[in-house]
């Protein structure tokens, strides 16, 4: 097996970096028209900044307002967008569901795409993969693109605007990233792009895991006066490359297959990804027989940023066994990342799993 480690072609960020968008374009020859897919509060924050900077840079552009879903019907009208303007280069600016919209569209048209996040709440806009969901909210599958984005550009200014939810959620989405990587390194598992591991990667995730710990809480405390600081900057890359470099080129496991798990429940829709994958870290833990100064680690780190430690917390107040056997089985369902686990694992073994890390986080 090859050792494969992939990333996006350019990466920039900081403060007011939405206004260096046409000169980083052109100086990567992205200078074709561009179609912008928009969530609500992408288009209302940046609108007027996208004119200037592409103005200046002689770009022609176009804005289609994303539904903020990413789901089959939500593709099929970007794409349609996309035909009818002509644009020969698709850039996304919002949260992970509108990039993760625009990412498919570029790849069914064999055209660059550019990720332009508005929040940090998850490792979304670095990756060639696109998480497609039901109409109903229900993870439907992980659809892998040809290509990583030309360009990720990442305006802190902006971030420091967004609800400190968002910024706690990517926590929770890169607080997986150590985890299923050591152990998709360990089990000697394909990564999200079919090779192997490689150190660096490894490395990143590990270094995505000691600043979440070291910077977290303040940061969180910075977006919470929507305020730009040094610790803010740190996260921000945290949650957006070294948390993407780290899952794509090593791999998921059992948190992410219990997000998927618990997409099956109505009651947990309501709830962000990170938040989600958060819980799912509790049952990773608890599944490997991590040792019980790790979890505390995490517990009293989730407890501080607030995230999720319960059942509870994702909406899933009622446990009875057949809403629980409900998420443990699509968690294994065949294809699912649970597999990467580096022993077997079925439905009854996440079940308990669960139920043990929602006694632990209820304490």
């Amino acid at each position: 097996m090859l050792s494969v480690f992939s990333s996006p072609g350019h990466y920039v960020q900081g403060r007011d970096a939405t206004a260096a968008l046409g000169a980083e374009m052109t100086r990567l020859g992205l200078d074709g028209p561009v179609l912008i897919v928009a969530g609500g509060s992408a288009r209302r924050l940046l609108a007027d900044t996208w004119e200037q900077s592409l103005t200046d840079a002689k770009i022609a552009y176009s804005v289609h307002v994303s539904s903020g879903d990413c789901t089959r019907a939500e593709i099929a009208q970007i794409t349609a967008a996309v035909r009818a303007s002509g644009c020969t280069v698709v850039l996304g600016a919002g949260g992970g569901k509108v990039l993760d919209s625009a990412r498919a569209v570029a790849d069914d048209l064999r055209l660059p795409m550019i990720s332009c996040p508005t929040t940090a709440s998850s490792d979304a806009p670095c990756s060639a993969l696109s998480v497609i969901y039901t109409a109903a909210g229900e993870v439907e599958t992980y659809q892998l693109v040809r290509r990583n984005p030309a360009l990720v550009l990442v305006d802190t200014s902006v971030i420091a605007q967004a609800p400190a939810r968002l910024l706690a959620a990517g926590l929770g989405d890169a607080l997986a990233t150590w985890f299923e990587a050591r152990t998709c390194t360990a089990a000697g598992v394909r990564n999200m792009r079919g090779g192997a591991s490689t150190r660096s990667a490894t490395a990143l995730a590990e270094l995505c895991y000691r600043t979440l710990l070291a910077d977290g809480r303040q940061a969180l405390a910075a977006v919470r006066e929507q305020a730009v600081t040094p610790a803010l900057e740190r996260i921000v890359e945290a949650n957006t490359l070294l948390s993407g470099l780290g899952f794509e080129s090593s791999g998921l496991a059992a948190a992410h297959a219990v997000h998927n798990g618990l997409t099956a429940a109505p009651q947990t829709h309501a709830y962000l990804h990170g938040e989600k994958v958060a819980f799912g870290v509790l049952t990773q833990l608890v599944l490997e027989g991590a040792p019980s100064g790790e979890i505390d680690t995490v517990l009293d780190f989730c407890a501080d940023v607030g995230l999720p430690t319960t059942l509870a917390a994702v909406g899933v107040a009622d446990t009875q066994l057949s809403t629980l056997s409900a998420i443990a089985t699509r968690a294994t369902a065949p294809g699912e990342t649970m597999h990467n686990e580096p022993f077997e694992v079925d439905a009854a073994m996440v079940l308990d799993a669960m139920r043990a890390a929602d006694a632990l986080g209820r304490r």
